[in-house]
């Protein structure tokens, strides 16, 4: 119940529209009753009538009555229909909002704990089932219960010994409605739960179509597509089998009900204690109760299944986010002095940490260059600066003010983000260059994408900064959705950059021209540059080296290559011994060359040995 009158709060908007409809709901109740009501006097005052003059003028008074009755009721049934409908997807609507608004909100290793096909699925399949229950109960069920009302009144009225015996019948079939109910509740919960496997299973297959294809692996997801649908399948049929059990259950309760009418009133007539009317008027008045009582089995159903997902639904709006803005939040606007990590451990789960005692300063303008082996904790280090997630222990403050203190979106603000893993939107060119800044001039967009060394490939394509780029940006190449990203944080031109292996998907030359308009950019501004090309951060104005979730080397290149520690390794790894002295000049000859001579020279060396 608590569940239900939970949901019944998103209707508090609209309670003019439910105390419309309700008046609808009554109305068509009470015509219902006096339809069947206009049975009695048609058999007793014209067909069994002697009087001919009073026969004829109920002939035509009756008629007319009749057609009025059913006039207005078919316009507060459409009024009932239309409120009914309208309060329902409004209020699905307005859960909706929330849902997606809730989930926005919540921190970032919330959702890499989640599957994304389940998230969808609350928003998607679990609302529509929750306007199931509103629809129902402020329509069926209402209006059941009504026209359950307005029937037995006039049972009542027309013969209140047999009225009173037929509501025996009731407690009979309420029971197994709220058995079948209970059931169809859990069978509901698990059948969500299983179409939100299948959805995962779309989203993943779609989503990484490439390499489903590459591997050739399309039987094996259509198999395991095929399995999660069945094991769906097997519990939609479980709940049809429920379902479909309590409507002829109902039947046959209401046939024994029916037939000990037809006896006892039969009886009645046939000994001159009633009339034909009556008789007539209250079958007609039973036989239209029964279906009522028998709606009322399937509304239940419904509403069961509906609960099962608000339940789901409630438990992710129940889930609060830990990133929250302080009582009193500060506002700032730009980095003056200089960012610190004081002491800062970060663990996703309490036995595991990623991050042990970080510590560096960054003032404002330098640049902060992160290096390290992959699976280091270098993306998870950056991604405390914008409260993606909030450290476990320690601080980490901007001009001295602990971001706890700084409102998220102001924080945020501060922050431009360039990501290895490019993220963009269906939408144009324009659009996702501009979407850290709506309110952007063509002017202003334009002049990022040439920053960023993007605009002659745009002008190449159909619709120039109008043209529809796809899902994730699929119609472009790597590179060009990586400069997009690129221009949209150089439109943003915020104080504080934040470049995750900003230039990884570049090629030599547009990685040139990308970098020197990144070092443009870079100028008075405070930067942390995460990059396995460590090339790129040679001029950065202190290297950290971090391992193991430890910072365990710090300072400038040329201090770091003194040192035969991890940085020198991995510029050696990367570079070779000679490059290791000067990162500056040429490459060294590339691997595949390499193996190439090698080639050579055991050819030649078998020739030789055959001679």
């Amino acid at each position: 119940m608590k569940l239900y009158l939970r949901l019944l709060i998103y209707a508090k908007p609209y309670v003019g529209r439910i105390v419309a409809a309700m008046i609808c709901l009554g109305l068509t109740a009470a015509l219902t009753a006096i339809g069947m009501y206009l049975i009695k006097p048609v058999l007793d005052n014209v067909f069994g009538n002697s009087d001919q003059a009073q026969a004829l003028f109920y002939l035509h008074l009756v008629p007319a009555a009749i057609i009025l009755t059913y006039l207005f009721k078919g316009l507060f049934t459409y009024g009932q229909d239309y409120l009914i409908n309208n309060i329902g997807n409004r209020i699905v609507m307005d859960i909706r909002n929330q849902l997606y608004a809730h989930l926005l909100q919540q921190e970032l290793a919330f959702f890499h704990g989640q599957r994304s096909g389940l998230l969808i699925s609350r928003i998607t399949h679990d609302a529509t089932l929750m306007q199931a229950a509103v629809s129902n109960v402020l329509g069926r069920l209402m209006g059941s219960i009504l026209h359950i009302v307005a029937l037995v009144c006039l049972l009542f009225y027309l013969d209140w010994k047999l009225a009173f015996i037929s509501l025996f019948v009731f407690p009979v079939a309420v029971y197994p409605i709220i058995h079948i109910g209970k059931a169809l509740r859990r069978i509901s919960k698990d059948s969500q739960a299983k179409m939100a496997d299948v959805t995962t299973i779309l989203h993943e297959t779609i989503t990484g179509i490439r390499v489903v294809k590459a591997f050739a692996m399309q039987p094996y997801e259509i198999k395991r597509f095929k399995q999660e649908l069945r094991h769906y399948f097997d519990l939609v049929m479980r709940a049809l089998r429920k379902t479909a059990i309590s409507s002829p259950l109902m039947e046959f309760i209401g046939s024994i009900g029916i037939c000990f009418m037809i006896v006892w009133s039969g009886t009645q007539v046939i000994n001159g204690q009633s009339t034909a009317g009556t008789f007539f008027a209250f079958l007609g008045g039973l036989a239209s109760l029964y279906p009522q009582v028998k709606s009322i089995a399937g509304i239940n159903n419904t509403v069961q299944q509906a609960l099962a997902a608000a339940q789901r639904v409630f438990e992710l709006l129940d889930k609060e986010s830990v990133i929250q803005d302080a009582k009193h939040v500060k506002h700032i606007k730009t980095v003056k002095s200089k960012i610190e990590f004081k002491n800062v451990d970060f663990a996703y789960q309490p036995e595991k940490t990623i991050l042990k005692n970080i510590q560096f300063t960054v003032h404002a303008g330098e640049v902060l260059a992160i290096v390290g082996r992959s699976g280091a904790g270098k993306t998870t280090l950056v991604d405390l600066l914008p409260r993606f997630m909030d450290v476990t222990n320690g601080q980490i403050l901007i001009d001295g003010v602990n971001l706890k203190q700084i409102g998220v979106q102001s924080l945020r603000s501060l922050i431009g983000l360039v990501t290895q893993d490019t993220i963009l939107f269906n939408d144009t060119i324009r659009n996702n260059i501009a979407y850290g800044k709506p309110n952007a001039t063509l002017e202003e967009i334009e002049a990022a994408a040439k920053a960023a060394n993007a605009h002659d490939f745009i002008l190449h394509t159909k619709q120039g900064y109008d043209t529809q780029i796809g899902e994730r940006g699929v119609k472009l190449s790597g590179g060009q959705r990586q400069r997009l990203a690129i221009a949209r944080a150089i439109l943003k031109n915020p104080p504080v950059l934040v470049l995750d292996e900003a230039t990884s998907a570049l090629d030599t030359e547009s990685e040139r021209l990308i970098q020197a308009a990144l070092e443009k950019l870079m100028v008075n501004r405070t930067t942390f540059v995460i990059a396995h090309r460590l090339s790129t951060v040679q001029h950065a104005n202190q290297i950290i080296v971090v391992d193991e979730g430890k910072i365990v080397e710090r300072g400038r290149h040329a201090e770091l290559m003194r040192k035969n520690g991890i940085y020198r390794k991995l510029v050696r790894l990367q570079f070779g011994a000679a490059k290791g002295k000067n990162v500056r000049k040429e490459k060294t000859t590339s691997a595949k060359s390499v193996a190439a001579k090698k080639k050579v020279t055991k050819q030649v060396k078998k020739k030789a040995k055959k001679k």
